[in-house]
């Protein structure tokens, strides 16, 4: 379906009416204006790692790059590199640093920049009359990083090349094109003066292959002399594997990381990166966004000038949204591991908060733009990652709540490995289990619901029927609980009782789309009927626990008590206006001010309260130039010159979320599954709002390739705040409510 306007309301119905009879009736939507090239860019090197130096990654392995001069510092990683074991979260782990040293002169004309579009990194400067050129990008087609090194003048390239570990004990060897690093954690890695009993072996390994000139071994360096240029390739690996029958140990990595490596050495330059812009191109172009003008100022200058007018660079806000896309393509793919509250880049073997995987929103946030941004591939290592770790779940699940207890949970950290540690967190499966019924809302993938999801929910639900309460009058609430991370621990915490009725909703939507389980789908349904609601307390607050003494001066970071508005969809504007109300007391009373990640998460509450004004202003809160000094928990929040999303310190989580805050402003589709709908009697009828939560900062503009759950894919152009033009596509055309511009009509879809 697709529509283009120009007068409201009378020629957009009539345009409407028409797409639903003959395509040939309706016009394309227009030709967006070009926009601003999606590039980080700086005129001097990084200092610091968190504020400055810039991401890249294929999934599996990631690096920071500083661009100095004239030393350039690569920090690596590579995914599954953590310490721990099935009883303890351990942590993820820094691998090491990649040194290449130029022989050169002072430096001028000094550019460095991050091309999200391209995913490469590249600097460019003057030295002694010669240009010299630096790029990178992490190959997911290789599997392997490649960095290479030109100049505008023959042989003019001279330096070194080291490889260092992050860790004392590792063996080192050289030969006369490559440099290796190999150990293993047993006894190298101590958290608490406590060693960790899973001892993982790793390596890592580089090659050199210059253009011209000559190539040496020199001790623990490779030193190149009057090359043309010059290309690193580095790859790195462990014995993981993510199957806690083999213990969680494979081979060693030693003969994959020299096929990827020899097979990416037999390849030109033209060729890896040609594949490497063909596949992140597939994934990346998916979505466009075009809010307005883009200042051409340096990235750091960019924020602190958007912090004096922000309606000066609408250009930043999309720049950050299409960040947070690049992120999650680099740090999430097909057959790895999902990204951690890092995403995949750490320089330390001690992070903040483990650099684990958190179960009380931080991993659950980190894919929330995964489905809406069009880049659901990317989802599927958390799918993975879940499944792998159900049997050391399980058992611990049992240890906790008895030895009949069906089903499993998680604590609030976890590590690669099934170990957790902090506060049971028992609500955590039912959180994850939303994603699988979010991927199949998106996507309509029966298979994937039946072989894949619906086993995920239904185990959810059978835990949750063994812990529920049943009370003398009929209610059903949740056992003792917490609302993460304050308050008291007691029953009915609302939290809790939002996560289980969205599980439950869910699961019945599952079984009904599949016609399967009629017995224990209305066991659920009845179960549902009888949990206790979500309660409006004294002062008009939508109320944190069962008793009424929420206190409105409390500005928490946490506003757990609203997963029913988002990610959760019990409470809606229209659905149930009364409770819609009562949450937006509570977000005025928490206020406006915290962390990185929580400011992310309300830009996602307030557009589903329609107020795009206010979800704009939360924005512009996250885009504050921040610097390393760690605040109180409950305030600072904005990013680093890089982009990166500051907690205070880092944690991507900010920058997924701020992502699926911009999807939700410009178009949602969550009650397309109501309550009415879950029976499974009549068809469903699929639902998209056009525009939901538009801000009156952005009068005009474009985007495309956004995704509405029921399978399809929506482009939308708006002019002074109305939609215009609209196209939206399934891959079996169906029925459509749409509401735009204050009408709903019902459409055919392309």
């Amino acid at each position: 379906m697709k529509f283009s306007t120009t007068r409201f309301p009378l020629v957009l119905a009539i345009v409407l009416f028409a797409s639903m009879s003959t395509a040939s009736t309706v016009r394309a939507a227009p030709t967006p204006p070009a926009s601003a090239p999606l590039t980080l860019w700086y005129p001097q090197p990084a200092r610091d790692w968190q504020k400055e130096a810039l991401p890249i990654g294929n999934g599996r392995l990631a690096a920071m790059l500083f661009g100095t001069t004239p030393r350039e510092r690569i920090q690596f990683n590579e995914e599954s590199l953590w310490i721990g074991d099935e009883n303890t979260t351990g942590s993820y782990q820094n691998f090491g640093d990649v040194f290449v040293e130029l022989s050169h002169g002072a430096v001028s004309d000094y550019r460095r920049e991050l091309d999200l579009a391209r995913a490469i990194q590249s600097v460019t400067f003057l030295s002694d009359g010669v240009r010299f050129h630096r790029e990178a990008f992490a190959s997911h087609p290789a599997s392997v990083l490649v960095y290479r090194i030109t100049a505008d003048r023959p042989g003019a390239l001279s330096g070194t090349v080291k490889l260092a570990d992050a860790r004392k004990g590792a063996s080192a060897e050289a030969t006369d094109s490559a440099l290796r690093i190999y150990g293993s954690l047993a006894g190298t890695v101590y958290r608490d003066d406590k060693p960790y009993s899973l001892a993982l072996d790793y390596r890592a390994e580089l090659r050199v292959i210059p253009t011209g000139g000559k190539l040496v071994r020199e001790g623990d360096a490779l030193r190149f002399t009057g090359a043309d240029s010059v290309i690193v390739l580095l790859d790195a690996g462990t014995d993981y594997v993510a199957d806690a029958t083999r213990g969680w140990r494979g081979p060693s990595p030693a003969a994959a990381i020299e096929k990827r490596l020899s097979a990416a050495a037999a390849q030109s330059y033209d060729t890896l990166l040609a594949a490497h812009l063909a596949d992140h191109r597939s994934l990346f172009n998916r979505v466009t966004l075009d809010l307005g003008a883009s200042s051409p100022l340096p990235t750091d200058e960019r924020i602190v000038a958007y912090g004096r007018d922000r309606a000066s660079d609408p250009g930043l806000e999309a720049l950050l949204f299409h960040y947070g896309r690049y992120l999650l393509i680099a740090s999430s793919r097909d057959g790895g591991l999902p990204a951690n509250l890092q995403g995949k880049w750490n320089n330390s073997n001690q992070p903040p908060w483990r650099s684990d995987y958190h179960s009380n929103i931080n991993v659950q946030m980190n894919y929330w733009p995964a489905e809406p941004a069009n880049l659901a591939e990317c989802h599927r290592p958390f799918f993975d990652f879940l499944l792998a770790q159900r049997e050391v779940a399980r058992r611990h699940t049992r240890e906790k709540f008895g030895p009949k207890t069906r089903g499993w949970t998680l604590r609030t950290e976890h590590g690669l490995f099934g170990g957790g540690s902090f506060l049971w967190n028992t609500p955590a499966s039912a959180w994850n289990a939303q994603h699988f019924w979010e991927h199949y809302a998106f996507s309509l993938d029966k298979k994937f619901l039946a072989d894949v999801a619906y086993p995920f929910l239904k185990e959810a639900c059978e835990f949750w029927d063994d812990l529920l309460i049943r009370r003398p009058d009929g209610t059903v609430v949740t056992p003792v609980g917490w609302s993460p991370e304050h308050g008291p621990h007691e029953q009915a915490v609302s939290y809790d009782l939002q996560i289980v009725h969205d599980l439950f909703t869910n699961t019945i939507a599952a079984a009904d789309t599949l016609g399967v389980d009629r017995p224990f789908r209305d066991r659920i349904a009845d179960l549902r009927s009888r949990l206790l609601q979500p309660k409006i307390g004294k002062w008009g607050q939508l109320q944190e626990w069962e008793t009424d003494r929420d206190d409105p001066k409390d500005t928490h970071r946490h506003v757990s008590h609203l997963f029913a508005l988002h990610p959760g969809r019990q409470i809606t504007v229209n659905g149930t206006p009364a409770l819609a109300a009562a949450a937006r007391v509570s977000l005025d009373a928490r206020g406006d001010e915290s962390t990185g990640w929580s400011t992310a998460w309300k830009i996602n509450f307030w557009a589903r309260l329609h107020d795009g004004d206010r979800a704009h202003k939360l924005i512009g809160n996250l885009l504050r130039l921040v610097g390393d000094t760690r605040t109180d928990y409950n305030k600072g929040g904005g990013i680093y010159a890089n982009l990166l999303d500051a907690h205070p310190p880092f944690q991507i989580d900010g920058n997924f979320g701020y992502t699926a805050g911009i999807c939700e402003m410009l178009l949602q589709s969550h009650e397309t599954f109501s309550e009415s709908q879950v029976s499974g009697l009549s068809p469903q009828v699929f639902q998209i709002n056009l525009l939901p939560a538009l801000p009156k900062a952005w009068r005009s503009g474009r985007v495309t390739g956004l995704r509405a759950r029921g399978g399809f894919t929506v482009d939308i152009t708006w002019t002074e705040g109305r939609v215009t033009a609209c196209r939206i596509k399934a891959a079996t055309p169906r029925d459509v409510v749409v509401r735009y511009n204050g009408v709903t009509k019902t459409v055919r879809s392309e």
